[in-house]
């Protein structure tokens, strides 16, 4: 097939790779920081709660290359992949793997840290739905889980350099423009303005039931005792 200049990345994509590029590494950076960088760390784990349920939506309803069902590593993809045969656009099978670990393990550091807490003044705005004891135990993984996090975008990293320096393909340039020069296939069409609010509003939907500005306000203190005058 002959190369030509292809659309492969929409804007909403490419605009959600990056927030959540910086995100995660605000994310990682004040967790491990700690003290009053705390409440920051929630604040930021609410924001990637929205780009990550973002990204769910707009794997359904977004442009061609967006699309889960785009990309998905079936095992004949991958086998395909292995042996030299696969061709396609957007992500390959063996980086489709990596997105959906990254995806997975985003989702699982997500739920754990809603209702983590640190022993001292933190805790996440869903801790009263499981309570102390199951707190400490999914605080406890939300720690080891950050290692694994941590891996995988440095292998994800890694990857891509790989693929720019050794393979010489440029997998950078079309998250950043949105082209690719040397496309074998057809521009991606799809995911219109439409799709985009739902997206938008599934967003905003997740964000606003990961903050627990649902749950019942706790109730008042009981009054102190009056201590006798004699």
């Amino acid at each position: 097939m002959n190369s030509k200049r292809i659309r492969l990345w929409d804007l909403p994509t490419r605009l959600f790779h990056w927030s959540l590029v910086l995100c995660v590494a605000a994310a990682v950076i004040s967790g491990q920081v700690g003290g009053k960088w705390i409440d920051w760390h929630g604040k930021i784990g609410l924001a990637i709660v929205g780009l990550v349920a973002f990204r769910l939506a707009w794997g359904l309803l977004g442009s061609t290359y967006a699309r889960f069902a785009q990309f998905f590593p079936t095992p004949g993809r991958i086998k395909a992949y292995l042996s030299g045969q696969w061709r396609g656009e957007g992500h390959n099978p063996l980086g489709a793997l990596s997105v959906f670990g990254l995806l997975g393990v985003l989702g699982v550091q997500l739920l754990t840290g809603l209702v983590a807490n640190d022993d001292i003044a933190f805790r996440g705005p869903l801790y009263d739905l499981v309570g102390n004891d199951w707190s400490n135990r999914l605080s406890g993984l939300h720690h080891l889980l950050a290692n694994v996090l941590i891996a995988l975008v440095v292998l994800h990293v890694a990857a891509i350099a790989f693929y720019g320096h050794v393979k010489k393909k440029k997998l950078l340039k079309p998250m950043l423009t949105g082209w690719k020069d040397d496309g074998e296939g057809e521009s991606a069409t799809g995911g219109g303005i439409v799709a985009l609010l739902v997206a938008l509003l599934f967003a905003a939907a997740a964000v606003y039931g990961a903050s627990g500005a649902w749950l019942p306000e706790p109730p008042p203190p009981p009054p102190a005792a009056e201590t006798p005058s004699w």
